[in-house]
């Protein structure tokens, strides 16, 4: 991709991103504080994440595939069904993937 593309496409982004923040600071405040705006505000940033995370975790490139990254996540939602604690999550679900990746 050319340097002028790659150009464009951040000026073409930084416009979008001004333009929806325009529109949101347009708003009437009535149309904010309606209980499916209010719903959907608090449920996208979990699901954008969630999302995020499956990406991360299951591509390589333009493939999908299974290596420590999912056993490390699998570990993590374990112990968060646990209850413990975010750090010991973090640090069980690094140790999980590190010492599988060291193993293969």
């Amino acid at each position: 991709m050319s340097t002028a593309a790659i150009t464009w496409g951040v000026l073409a982004t930084a416009l979008l991103c001004y333009l929806i923040k325009l529109v949101g600071l347009a708003l009437p405040t009535q149309v904010l504080e309606h209980p499916y705006v209010i719903r959907l505000g608090a449920l996208l940033p979990v699901s954008l994440l969630a999302a995020l995370v499956a990406v991360q975790t299951f591509a390589m490139g333009e493939s999908l595939t299974l290596d420590a990254r999912a056993a490390g996540v699998a570990v993590a939602v374990l112990a968060l069904i646990l209850r413990a604690p975010f750090l010991l999550v973090v640090v069980l679900a690094t140790a999980t993937a590190a010492l599988l990746r060291a193993a293969t």
